[in-house]
């Protein structure tokens, strides 16, 4: 890792720069992955299966047969676990759910919000090396709190062509409907466009690498709204001299482990614990069975000294991460300057990790800056909300100067027409 000393602000710019990736071959790939979707369905994905994956499949559909055969491959302690932090997701999540209060905004005139699920939606879990069952709490349980009608999940298949079994046994937790053996672009490309087997969706949900962040905005194209976009995990730690350099590396390695495209910065005040938290970094990567993943990643991952909490706050807000870890003091004294985070980790005994799994927030969050603009996954993704508004004889004829006027002078006279006409019935 490198470790840069007192930068200028206008050298900030370059030091919140991500890893490049060469956008256009990459759309290039998932623009012919989804033409040929269109046009072959189920031939196209099996094709693709078989050349990304190494694995040939006959029926992408997991079958009834394979989720009752999953629950014994599941140690009882993983499944006490999984269902630990299945209760605090949906605690948190059931929280953000409220209807609000109707309006009289004038005299006979009434405007109320009502909140409906989204009738489909599609989840995507990545698989690899290390498949994310966590994810798949992260994504279903709200949309099963939203009421959603129909949750479908694609999951890459394994070498011998099944679904990892704790995924599996995680879905149906969590009342996932279908659950199909196809992952990355064809996946994606399958839940927007449906094939013979995988039904087309309303918006699609889910982190991956830079194709599957690609084939979802991809997916925008076709109509279909997806969560946000996601791309390679990154964590910024803010540090003051009240951390442990352990800590700070081990929140550090958490993020650099995703993948070699993963980022991890560190603020800090401190050229003391500058150095211990390099030191650290190095001693427990030894000890980390994915040590050259993480290595990877460290390669383009930094050590920023500046010269006060406040620098560090502005450069937190520039680099605008996925996750923000305060390990400070009193991080209460700085939350309310912070613009710019997808979800902020607080004190010296809140890891990234916890809220990864099983504190009950939600980990699919905004990455690649995105956090300017996007929040993470929450209630609000998974329904949609309508407005409805009465209005009576004498309420619309207090408003209606004020419609005519506007729309006349926008040069609409229908829209004027559609009052005045109401009005000039004696009824």
């Amino acid at each position: 890792m490198e470790t840069i000393l007192y930068p200028p602000r206008e050298d900030w710019k370059k030091l919140c720069e991500r890893s490049s990736i060469n956008l256009e071959r990459i759309e290039k790939a998932c623009r012919e992955v989804f033409d040929a979707v269109e046009k072959e369905g189920d031939v196209a994905i099996a094709r693709y299966t078989e050349m990304y994956d190494g694995v040939v499949i006959d029926d992408f559909a997991v079958s009834d047969e394979e989720k009752t055969a999953c629950v014994d491959k599941v140690p009882e302690e993983l499944k006490r676990a999984i269902l630990t932090a299945k209760s605090n997701i949906e605690k948190f999540h059931c929280s953000q759910l409220s209807v609000p209060s109707p309006v009289e905004t004038s005299g006979g005139v009434v405007c109320r919000q009502e909140i409906r699920p989204i009738g489909k939606v599609g989840l995507y879990v990545p698989g690899g090396q290390a498949p994310l069952f966590s994810t798949v709490l992260m994504l279903a349980v709200p949309a099963r709190v939203a009421g959603c009608g129909e949750v479908v999940l694609c999951t890459p298949p394994m070498k011998d062509g099944s679904v990892n079994p704790v995924v599996l046994w995680t879905a149906q937790q969590c009342g996932v409907d279908k659950i199909y053996k196809v992952g990355g672009t064809q996946a994606i490309a399958a839940m927007t466009l449906g094939t013979g087997t995988v039904p087309a969706v309303y918006k699609i949900f889910g982190p991956g690498n830079q194709y599957v962040m690609a084939a979802k905005q991809l997916a925008q194209r076709y109509g279909v709204a997806i969560d946000m976009p996601a791309g390679p995990s990154e964590v910024l730690v803010v540090a003051d001299s009240t951390a442990r350099a352990r800590y700070v590396a081990a929140d550090m390695l958490s993020q650099a482990e995703h993948g070699p495209d993963s980022q991890s910065i560190l603020l800090t005040m401190s050229e003391t614990l500058a150095r211990e938290v390099e030191k650290e970094v190095e001693r427990q990567l030894d000890m980390l069975p994915r040590r050259d993943v993480a290595a990877k990643s460290l390669m383009h991952s930094r050590i920023v000294v500046l010269d006060d909490i406040l620098q560090c706050v502005d450069f937190s807000n520039a680099y605008a991460p996925e996750h923000l870890i305060l390990s400070v003091d009193n991080p209460e004294e700085i939350v309310g300057k912070i613009t710019d985070a997808g979800s902020v980790f607080m004190g010296h005994y809140t890891p990234e990790s916890a809220g990864d799994y099983a504190s009950g927030t939600n980990h699919t969050l905004p990455t690649s800056a995105y956090a300017r603009s996007y929040s993470g996954v929450n209630m609000d993704a998974f329904v949609k909300k309508i407005t409805f508004q009465s209005i009576t004889r004498e309420g619309l004829e207090a408003l209606s100067q004020t419609i005519m006027t506007m729309a006349q002078n926008e040069c609409l006279d229908a829209h004027s027409r559609a009052v005045s006409i109401r009005l000039e019935d004696n009824e």
